[in-house]
């Protein structure tokens, strides 16, 4: 039954996105606000192109920080990483379960024709799978 679920049912879509030419600090400053570890790079008309994580930001302070504190910062695409692994939102929630444990990822970027629409976490399928779980069943299963 859950091989019928697709990621769109269950993907999340209201994302922090960056641009390639936002601030290194500024995004450092989102992902702290919002307690992220990374997030989407787009163009300007929403092209998946990169994605930026804490360790980005940590590997630019890093090599900065061994030259001169003048040269720390940036812009993000100085730092994103460009090769993307990236879900279909028409794909099957249990392909995605299997990408899950075989490439040990927290989440991929949803894309559509190249354009980030959402992001599925691991956490979105356990929510899945909850959903179709019936209550009774569910709760026998905590107690």
């Amino acid at each position: 039954m859950l091989k019928s679920v697709k990621v769109r049912d269950y993907m999340t879509t209201n994302l922090v996105v960056f641009h390639p030419d936002t601030d290194l600090f500024v995004a450092i400053d989102r992902l702290l606000k919002n307690s992220i570890s990374g997030a989407p790079v787009t163009d300007a008309k929403g092209q998946l192109v990169g994605l930026l994580s804490e360790v980005d930001c940590l590997k630019s302070i890093l090599s900065g920080s061994y030259y001169d504190y003048e040269s720390l910062g940036g812009v993000v695409s100085e730092y994103m990483a460009t090769n993307v692994d990236v879900v279909e939102a028409d794909q099957d929630i249990l392909s995605v379960s299997e990408r899950f444990i075989k490439e040990r990822r927290r989440r991929f970027p949803v894309v559509e024709q190249g354009r980030l629409i959402g992001q599925i976490s691991r956490k979105d399928v356990l929510r899945a799978v909850k959903d179709f779980v019936s209550p009774d069943q569910f709760v026998h299963k905590l107690a």
